[in-house]
């Protein structure tokens, strides 16, 4: 985000239930981003604000999620299940500007190689996994076993294509009215 907009402020939400139940990954994803959005405390003195959330569908179970892991077995189960598979990688981002909340969820299909069991290691000893849906960052070490099949790279990483269009639109519309 700091490369696209020069003027942002970032700071992590704390104490949201990120729990989800079974179901629909688009519709846990969404969920989860809207307690995100009810949790924000909006101050007047930003134009925008955005929340978003990612969830890793696991490739056997299309109606159960892999969050974050909370622990490095945790992690091994996550990454042994992504290993050798594709399996689809959902966000879900809201934009608040306005006086009004939009909401996009998007999906990206990703390949994991069948990586070795020294690699998985390295994985794991690298604490790459740590905040990461699916145990994994494909902008970090995983990038080099994982890549992206279809759909959008900024989707895997946590942003939605469609909202980082819409605040390259706020961004506009914020410069004119400025000008």
């Amino acid at each position: 985000m700091r490369e696209r907009f020069s003027n942002i402020e970032q700071s992590a939400l704390k104490d949201v239930n990120e729990s989800v139940p079974r179901g629909f990954i688009s519709d846990q994803v969404e969920q989860v981003v809207s307690r995100k959005a009810n949790a924000v405390k909006l101050d007047a003195s930003f134009d925008v604000t955005v929340v978003a959330d990612t969830l890793v569908e696991d490739p056997d179970d299309t109606r159960e999620a892999l969050g974050k892991p909370h622990s490095k077995e945790e992690a091994v189960a996550m990454l042994l299940r992504l290993r050798g598979s594709r399996h689809k990688v959902w966000s879900a981002t809201m934009v608040h500007a306005f006086g009004q909340w939009k909401t996009t969820v998007e999906h990206a299909l990703v390949e994991v190689e069948d990586f070795s069991d020294d690699v998985l290691v390295e994985l794991i000893e690298s604490d790459s996994w740590v905040g990461k849906a699916g145990a994994y960052d494909l902008a970090g070490m995983m990038g080099e076993y994982a890549k992206l099949v279809e759909g959008s790279e900024t989707t895997v990483l946590g942003f939605t294509q469609a909202s980082l269009q819409y605040l390259d639109e706020l961004q506009s519309l914020f410069s004119i009215s400025r000008s």
